[in-house]
């Protein structure tokens, strides 16, 4: 690839970035018109396409961009407001300019003399659209908390001590928040003989570096700062440092009042370095000019610290790049376990040694790795705001939706192949779930209806929840659908729960009529299988009138997981070592036909796996049980013998086990024999 089609890519993936924030801040600002940050957010997005579109060869994105930006130029001045046309006009704009990345004309010529007709009707017909200036460069601590430096005197009350209060234990909780110089003054400790040793007779200079507030910063000294000398000043910070802003450390002296300007003045006659010259002259003690010194190192620090995060603070690698590396560290580990098989046949103590460092190595490796690989899932879920804005709009609905837990972190690969489902699934609370404005309000309702989507940590896995506030589903109405399809038998005695999975049915819809959103029986099928191809679980709450939850699991990585290694007869499993909570023994009676064991008081129902898949061979007299948690409840799996940690690389399973239920998928151990991967949460039903 040339240098030129190299370039031309690199804005291709910027732009890219750059349309999904636009996006966001569009839909941010249709709630707030006034809000002038989100206005400037917008000019400089539109500006840096068309800056870096001209630049790279992209002249018709850049001329078309140029028309949506003179606009928001005139928007961010005050010329014009913000309307709910101008926002509808953007979004298309920006969907255009998606297009012509994507190299789609189909209809572009059309869409783009709307939206520039749009624009030009609502600027100022007897004003000239003024000159688009440069956009200024951001600080270096752009959308990120601000980082400074702090000082902070703390000269605690005599008896501190008396009142059970240890500050140390304050200097530690303050140390804890970022980079810090603690420097303890001792010039005030008397003679052995007149010391009380239940007095408190020194005190600290603290330099600390952090991006915490000074209001949390004095809460670590909430309790004690009545009784003592607390001075907390801000000394820098990376948005204000320039050249020159570090102070000198005479300065700094006279800053904290340690001494009077005037005996620096004295002092400086001398050309003796005037940390010394200060000491020796009995002004100030050592220890203080050492405090006045850390903080001056650490506002110089800062600085550089600042402009390094100007210059460089990310890099771009392809997609590609860090797959084949997963496969290459997948490929590792599966070698380490043999070397760990080999060296515990060998009983060779330094061969162990080596074989322990290189697994300890892996395990770095991998962690680091898949690290890479993860992202926050809010950037899937900030797409999904102009879909519910959109598709309502087009059904005459009024729907406000919520987001939580986009900071909750997933595999790429999962949210790349999770996007579609959950698409599927909104749009499905949108047509099916949520009412009329004019039928919430028949209900008593809200007439704006409410779709929540959440995402959070579960164990190894994430759990995602669609929640809405609509007419909910009714079984009763979902199995005369399904009798009528041919899906079960008019006989048929299923539970409310079975009833209501069978909207995953292929072909399955109970849409009156064929729509542009519903109607086909296409979708909640796909979903289902979408889900499944992923390892995860898709199950669905409804109430009537009350409104849907759907619960969709899924696994952190589809690559490799910490496991525990367990035997049954002459067949190896691996269960993933996130459910596992612990493992107890289990002395069963020939003809007992208990499921359950009191595990402290608790009765936990357990699984055994030879009876589960048909092992052949006697159980031993004493068995494991390796109590896991799975959809919030406790279940134990019973085993022959547990063998320990295992680092496991996924492998896919092929057609002909893909539907057994309680495996999940398969790994290759260190002897190049196959374990089976047990899905926990289908054992459990």
């Amino acid at each position: 690839m040339s240098r030129e089609e190299l370039n031309r890519q690199a804005f291709r993936e910027e732009a890219f970035e750059l349309l999904g924030e636009l996006e966001s801040s569009l839909l941010e600002l249709e709630e707030d018109p006034k809000d002038s940050e989100v206005i400037n957010r917008v000019f400089r997005a539109m500006h840096t396409i068309k800056g870096s579109g001209a630049m790279f060869g992209f002249e018709d994105i850049a001329s078309f961009t140029h028309e949506v930006e003179t606009v928001f130029d005139l928007a961010r001045n005050g010329q014009i407001a913000v309307s709910k046309e101008l926002l509808n006009l953007t979004l298309l704009a920006r969907d255009h300019i998606l297009a012509m990345l994507e190299g789609e004309d189909q209809g572009g010529e059309a869409r783009a003399r709307e939206v520039i007709v749009g624009l030009k009707a609502l600027t100022p017909a007897t004003e000239e659209l003024p000159a688009v200036p440069e956009a200024e460069a951001p600080p270096c601590c752009d959308n990120a908390p601000e980082l400074a430096a702090w000082r902070i005197r703390f000269v605690p009350a005599r008896n501190i001590f008396m009142t059970g209060t240890n500050p140390a234990a304050l200097l530690e909780e303050l140390c804890e928040m970022g980079e810090h110089h603690v420097i303890m003054h001792t010039r005030d400790i008397p003679e052995l003989s007149a010391l009380d040793p239940e007095q408190c007779m020194v005190f600290w200079d603290v330099i600390l570096t952090t991006t915490r507030s000074e209001d949390e910063i004095r809460d670590v000294f909430i309790f004690v700062e009545e009784d003592c000398e607390l001075d907390i000043q801000k000394v820098g910070s990376c948005q204000t440092i320039d050249e020159e802003s570090y102070q000198l450390i005479g300065q700094i002296l006279v800053d904290k009042n340690d001494i009077t300007k005037d005996a620096l003045e004295r002092i400086l006659l001398d050309r003796k370095p005037i940390g010394q010259l200060l000491s020796e002259a009995g002004l100030v003690s050592r220890s203080q000019v050492e405090a006045a010194l850390a903080e001056q190192q650490e506002v110089k620090r800062l600085k550089q610290t600042a402009g390094a995060e100007a210059q460089a603070s990310s890099i771009r690698v392809p997609a590609q790049k860090l797959d084949f590396l997963v496969d290459l560290v997948g490929e590792l580990v599966t070698a380490q376990a043999r070397l760990t098989q080999f060296a515990s046949e060998q009983n060779d103590p330094r061969l162990q040694a080596i074989s322990e460092e290189i697994e300890r190595l892996s395990d770095e490796l991998r962690d680091n790795t898949l690290g890479i690989r993860m992202l926050p899932i809010g950037t899937t879920f900030s797409r999904f705001k102009r879909l519910v804005r959109d598709l309502s709009q087009e059904l005459g609905k009024r729907i406000a939706l919520e987001t939580h837990g986009e900071e909750t972190e997933l595999d790429k690969t999962v949210i790349e192949r999770l996007s579609d489902p959950l698409v599927h699934l909104l749009r499905n609370s949108i047509d099916h779930g949520i009412e009329s404005p004019e039928k919430r309000a028949a209900r008593g309702k809200n007439p704006e209806g409410r779709i929540v989507l959440s995402a959070e940590h579960s164990g190894g896995e994430v759990l995602i929840r669609i929640i809405d506030d609509g007419a909910g589903i009714d079984p009763d109405r979902i199995r005369a659908k399904a009798v009528e399809k041919g899906l079960i038998a008019a006989d048929a005695q299923i539970s409310d729960k079975d009833a209501l999975m069978l909207i995953f049915a292929p072909g399955f819809s109970t849409a009156e009529k064929i729509t542009s959103v519903s109607g086909r029986g296409v979708g909640m099928d796909v979903v289902k299988r979408n889900i499944d191809a992923l390892r995860g679980r898709v199950s669905l709450d409804s109430a009537p009138g009350e409104g849907t939850t759907v619960s969709v699991r899924i696994p952190l990585t589809l690559a490799i997981i910490d496991g525990l290694q367990v035997q049954v007869g002459e067949s190896y499993f691996i269960m993933p070592l996130a459910a596992v909570e612990e493992c107890v023994e289990l002395i069963r009676q020939d003809g007992e036909r208990a499921t359950f064991i009191n595990l402290r008081g608790q009765m936990v129902p357990w699984v055994s796996l030879r009876t589960n898949f048909d092992i052949p061979g006697e159980r031993p007299p004493i068995e494991q049980v390796v109590v896991c948690n799975s959809q919030s409840s406790r279940v134990g799996i019973v085993v022959d013998r547990v063998i320990g940690e295992h680092q496991t690389v996924i492998k896919s399973l092929g057609k002909v086990y893909r539907d057994v239920r309680g495996i999940s998928g398969a790994t290759i151990k260190g002897d190049g024999s196959m374990a089976l991967i047990l899905d926990i949460a289908a054992l459990s039903i």
